[in-house]
């Protein structure tokens, strides 16, 4: 369980090294980091200064924080995540989350490299979270409830909030960019879904799948934050091409798609 101790601890630390108060979370996914670059006035601090943080362990992820202003807004970005699979548990998976809330963030994007399931999407497609499918078999709020972060039992029919996501469909028509929309089916990983198990995710109403965002987005909803999700479509799925899959490729994708995905970002935060 995570304790308000830990919590604190991690807020006074960051309070400590900043002089502003992000009100909106970034978690940037595999190969998607770079959109952290764009902060100006960035103050940067590495996962491992950062008490009741873990370690990023993936390629593609950097591993720390960093705050500054995107577009004018005052962010708070993670370059690069931490997942169930790493051996992490779920409360150390979402424990950035509690921090966020605790530092003042009232709204948080959560992006990831996602396999596409929906056989019309293709690879480099950004798809806008609707809703979710928590396919990990666990929970990251199993455990004893503090009332401080949250009630014991979580309503999740709105776990995208609507208003994010039809800002974030507003900005994709200004931009003249093809979003798709879509249904995302969290796995625990770190293997590739078997094409059996990417037929039945379609037959279930899965768009994509990843190994990610959910746990987050769960915690971010207990804390009372509104949520917005995208997924880059970074290689389809098992048994759609008949090819194998690997990460490099997840990475080759989301560079080609980096303009693109970086320009949308930046367009939301300026109107959420």
């Amino acid at each position: 369980m995570t304790s308000l101790h830990e919590v604190k601890a991690a807020k006074e630390l960051i309070q400590s090294r900043i002089d502003q108060t992000p009100t909106v979370g970034l978690i940037l996914g595999s190969g998607l980091g770079v959109l952290a670059e764009e902060i100006t006035n960035a103050i940067k601090i590495p996962y491992r200064d950062i008490p009741g943080f873990p370690q990023s362990t993936v390629a593609g992820h950097a591993g720390q924080l960093v705050i500054g202003r995107l577009n004018g807004v005052a962010v708070v970005a993670m370059q690069g995540r931490f997942h169930y699979y790493e051996g992490y548990t779920m409360q150390q998976v979402t424990f950035p989350i509690r921090v966020m809330k605790e530092l003042g963030v009232q709204k948080l994007i959560v992006t990831n490299a996602a396999g596409g399931v929906n056989e019309t999407f293709s690879p480099g497609d950004l798809m806008i979270i609707t809703d979710h499918i928590n396919n990990m078999g666990v929970n990251p709020l199993i455990g004893p409830n503090d009332d401080h972060f949250g009630v014991r039992f979580q309503d999740l029919s709105s776990a995208y909030n609507k208003e994010m996501i039809q800002v974030a469909k507003e900005v994709a028509e200004h931009q003249q960019l093809n979003i798709q929309t879509g249904v995302y089916v969290a796995n625990t990983g770190p293997v590739y879904e078997t094409p059996a198990e990417v037929k039945m995710l379609r037959i279930c109403g899965g768009d994509a799948v990843g190994m990610s965002t959910v746990p987050e987005v769960i915690v971010a909803n207990h804390a009372g934050m509104n949520v917005l999700g995208i997924s880059c479509i970074s290689n389809m799925a098992a048994g759609i091409l008949d090819q194998p899959l690997n990460h490099e490729e997840v990475i080759e994708t989301t560079e080609k798609v980096k303009q693109q995905f970086l320009s949308f970002v930046k367009g939301i935060v300026t109107k959420i």
